[in-house]
């Protein structure tokens, strides 16, 4: 019989590491968004566009609760995000940003209120703004047979601000990916510069937030908190971030449906979502399940009745399968911080269990775990394939993919 797991600290931080702080301001809790004017005043904004989507301009009082904290600073409101932020919303909202006056520097604030939908169609219309060309001129190019390139995206930008309604991991990087209206797939830049100054996590604002999209949002979030776990660079700063996500995730996942109205829980995922983010900036990269997020930024862009979470929910369990033979010991890794007893298991059960409890874990959420529970046909799993061939997460997967083929397998398990 093989050794049992265990693992020791010195197995897995590697002594070289990088982490870069970003400068942003973090308000939480009951009305965190009085502070709102007082960031504002921080950048020295006169002239505010909000961007937010018809949701919260029309069915919550978060567009009221934002003028009154700007002022006379708001100059104007879009109200166009739509989900997944496809590209002609962006568009939309440059114009709108464009017709505020003649100024040059209109708008010199962007308040993005909302989910990830918002925070992105926010970042994007702010490198608009500053860069001009088309969304096509600035996202990441796939050579044929060439490692991707990013267009670095030089100019100053406009200082932006979110307010939460979710706990999006978004909130505060410097990615951006949009929708091509055209083609269905994803227009992806970089740029450290639109990173927000300031994030709001008030109470009330999160609260307007249904369950089933707090969850959304909070499953991609696990997801991602897994993936990072699994990480064979995992040092110790992004292991601390990592960990206490993981348990503020487990502690509070369950509670986002029987407690709707439970503040202290979304501000618990919020929490948790900026530590994954911070153990990014530690030098982790998204490599140990990379095939799961490409595949999931291809299926919630060509399937928009499939949300961002439920892409998560269904394809994590069988990416960490696709991978397991590839980085046994990082997904057995997190059988054990999960609280499985893996102690009569060899690495190769324990990796497997891993991927087991976090299909059961999503489950037990009323999360989907069928390709076909989101109205995904089987002839489609071709076109997601081929989709997540030209997404950069996909060539930081810790297994190599080579051909769409090997994806299809995976899909084809996940149907």
């Amino acid at each position: 019989m093989a050794a049992p797991v265990a693992f020791h600290p010195a197995d897995f931080h590697h002594a070289a590491f990088r982490h870069v702080s970003y400068p942003v301001r973090i308000h939480a809790g009951d009305n965190a968004l009085e502070r709102l004017g007082e960031e504002a005043d921080r950048v020295r904004a006169r002239r505010a566009l909000l961007v937010c989507g018809q949701t919260v301009a029309h069915r919550t009082n978060l567009l009221d609760r934002v003028k009154q904290a700007l002022g006379d600073k708001l100059a104007g409101v879009f109200e166009g995000v739509k989900a997944g932020s496809p590209a002609t919303s962006v568009l939309q909202g440059v114009a709108k940003a464009a017709s505020l006056g003649p100024d040059s520097i209109d708008p010199d604030l962007i308040v993005a209120v909302g989910g990830g939908s918002a925070v992105v169609t926010a970042r994007a219309i702010t490198i608009m703004l500053a860069e001009g060309g088309t969304l096509h001129d600035h996202a990441t190019k796939y050579p044929p047979g060439e490692r991707p390139i990013s267009p670095h995206l030089m100019q100053p930008k406009v200082p932006n601000i979110v307010v939460l309604t979710t706990p999006t991991t978004a909130a505060h990087r410097a990615g951006t990916a949009v929708t091509d209206a055209e083609t269905g797939r994803r227009l992806e830049m970089f740029d450290p510069k639109t990173r927000p100054v300031a994030v709001f996590w008030d109470t009330e604002a999160l609260l307007t937030a249904s369950p089933g999209l707090c969850l959304s949002a909070a499953g991609s979030l696990f997801s991602g908190v897994v993936a990072g776990l699994q990480s064979p660079s995992l040092n110790p700063l992004a292991e601390g971030d990592l960990t206490q996500a993981l348990n503020l995730l487990l502690s509070n996942l369950k509670l986002v449906g029987p407690e709707p109205d439970n503040g202290p829980v979304r501000l618990n995922l919020c929490a948790a979502s900026f530590m994954y983010n911070r153990a990014s900036d530690s030098g982790l990269t998204s490599g140990a399940t990379g095939v799961v997020t490409a595949l999931a930024h291809s299926l919630d862009a060509r399937y928009p009745e499939c949300d961002h979470g439920a892409a998560y929910s269904i394809l994590t369990a069988p990416g960490m399968r696709f991978n397991q033979a590839h980085n046994p010991s990082g997904q057995a890794r997190v059988a054990s911080l999960i609280g499985m007893n893996t102690a009569d298991m060899d690495v190769d059960a324990a990796a497997a269990a891993a991927a087991g409890a976090i299909a059961d874990t999503f489950g037990d959420l009323g999360m989907p775990l069928r390709l076909r529970d989101v109205g995904v046909p089987r002839e489609g799993i071709e076109l997601i394939a081929q989709d997540a061939m030209t997404d950069f997460a996909l060539h930081r997967n810790i297994r190599p993919v080579k051909e769409a083929a090997e994806l299809v397998e995976l899909l084809r398990e996940a149907w």
